[in-house]
């Protein structure tokens, strides 16, 4: 089952869409999921709230790439849950410490209100367009899917001193093209 007769499930409201996206991209979910809560049980009940918001969300939306939608969804509900769990324990995960990695890029204090702006996505999705194939991995691989640099590396077959210092480099990169185009 291809995405647009995925769609047409949902547009015809039968209960088969749920089945079939959690058959199809229950695992993408999940470790989305994973990366950002950390916890088995926690990311097998996030899963299952992405596949309920895409039931409520479908339609009127209809995504022209489900993949990508699927994976903003699960990384929103995951983030949030994320900082509903640890509002007062800060600092554990993924999440800050990549969040602390691109501050020095954004500015203290804005990075999530940042990230979530449109008109930063799209200088983001330029500035992505600017990189080797390769950096464009490792950055979306760390910045987005909050994958830690272990797992990069291994991904790559490269050493994590490899990811962690084309991660820098990429990161002062993004310092110099976010302020020539104004952001900071």
């Amino acid at each position: 089952m291809n995405d647009a007769d995925l769609l047409a499930l949902y547009f015809a409201r039968d209960e088969r869409a749920s089945a079939e996206t959690f058959r199809r991209f229950g695992g993408y979910c999940y470790t989305i999921a994973h990366n950002i809560l950390g916890s088995a049980p926690d990311s097998e009940e996030c899963v299952n709230d992405v596949l309920l918001r895409l039931w409520e969300k479908i339609p009127p939306a209809k995504p022209d790439n489900f993949y990508a939608f699927i994976a903003a969804v699960t990384r929103n509900l995951a983030r949030n849950r994320c900082r509903a769990e640890n509002a007062q324990k800060r600092g554990s995960g993924e999440i800050p410490l990549a969040l602390d990695e691109l501050r020095d890029c954004t500015g203290p204090d804005t990075v999530e209100q940042e990230l979530d702006s449109r008109a930063l996505g799209s200088v983001l999705d330029d500035f992505l367009g600017t990189l080797k194939k390769e950096h464009r991995i490792m950055f979306v691989q760390r910045y987005w899917y909050l994958c830690p640099v272990e797992d990069i590396a291994e991904e790559l077959g490269i050493s994590k001193s490899t990811v962690t210092v084309t991660l820098m480099r990429t990161r002062r990169k993004l310092r110099i093209y976010l302020e020539k185009e104004g952001f900071l």
